[in-house]
């Protein structure tokens, strides 16, 4: 509703992201990023004009591992509409674990390095239970929200503590490394190599800092190669299987919401950031956009089972 955007079928309410007949069945192409649209030629293998209808020419003729393993290469977020049925029962992992401290005594300080929605989400909602949050963002990259509804980014982020560091310098880089050792926890949505090119490695931070809590937000998870594919809230939705259920119930291929997997993220991760600090941290806790709309799915079906066993 604050940004007036609405369900528009197989396109994506943002726009960006469109579901497309292949040769062999229908993909989740995002085109979030101007470098995209840069890459069509090198995705697709051959001239490719930047608009929609050329791509959907082009994606037709050609099947969907093709399509995906391309994309990967290229960094760009394309994935199969009908990924099959993973019945997912935890929707965090714990990656690395030290021993926890004393339980804390005085509210929590949050360093939010995050971007777009999951992340902030996570940030928002530990500040409304009393943490004291500050949003950490690079001079030369600043969080891509910025770019979308500014009612929108102010919501997530309005209340935070705003910080900007140059962190193409060595100055930039010392000061967050220094700001983090003061976290209680840390909130972070790049992928794991990111963070490790500044030299920032959450094991060793984990080690370093008792009671910490790390939360770490990608699109597939920390372990290779899915720690290198990128993933938005709309295409992760997809990827999860909620388009395909869609369509399972409907007939037409649609998107669940608007970047449906963003908002459960963010919930989840604010839940799970909240109950390891209080029992004293020293994790470093992994959640997947892909993973937590699955464990979503899986649970409703569960539910659904239980209330109504007789119901298909």
């Amino acid at each position: 509703a604050m940004t007036g955007l609405r369900r528009n079928g197989a396109i994506a309410p943002g726009g960006s992201c469109r579901i497309l007949p292949c040769a062999d069945g229908h993909v989740a192409v995002n085109l979030a990023r101007d470098s995209d649209w840069q890459s069509l030629d090198a995705w697709l293998q051959t001239p490719t004009n930047p608009d929609w209808d050329s791509v959907m020419h082009r994606v037709r003729g050609c099947d969907r591992n093709t399509l995906i393993e391309r994309a990967r290469l290229l960094e760009l977020a394309v994935v199969d509409a009908q990924p099959g049925t993973a019945e997912v029962n935890h929707w965090f992992a714990v990656n690395h674990a030290v021993a926890r401290a004393r339980l804390p005594s005085k509210p929590a300080r949050v360093i939010d390095l995050s971007s777009l929605w999951a992340g902030p989400l996570c940030g928002l909602l530990l500040q409304q239970v009393g943490c004291e949050v500050i949003k950490v963002q690079g001079s030369q990259r600043p969080d891509g929200a910025r770019l979308g509804s500014p009612a929108f980014f102010d919501f997530l982020n309005g209340g935070k503590q705003q910080l900007t560091l140059d962190l193409h310098t060595t100055a930039g880089r010392h000061a967050l490394r220094e700001l983090l050792q003061d976290a209680d926890i840390i909130i972070e949505s790049s992928r794991p190599r990111a963070l490790r090119q500044m030299g920032i490695h959450a094991e060793q931070l984990l080690q370093e800092i008792p009671g910490l809590t790390w939360v770490s937000i990608t699109g597939y998870g920390r372990q290779e190669p899915e720690a290198n594919w990128i993933a938005y809230g709309d295409d992760a939705g997809v990827a999860a299987g909620l388009s395909a259920l869609m369509h399972t119930i409907t007939g037409r291929w649609m998107f669940c919401g608007d970047a449906i997997a963003d908002p459960l993220t963010g919930i989840h991760a604010a839940l799970a950031a909240l109950a390891d600090w209080r029992t004293g941290g020293g994790r470093l806790l992994s959640l997947s956009l892909v993973g937590t709309v699955q464990f979503c799915i899986t649970y409703s079906n569960n539910v659904r089972q239980q209330t109504n066993p007789d119901r298909r």
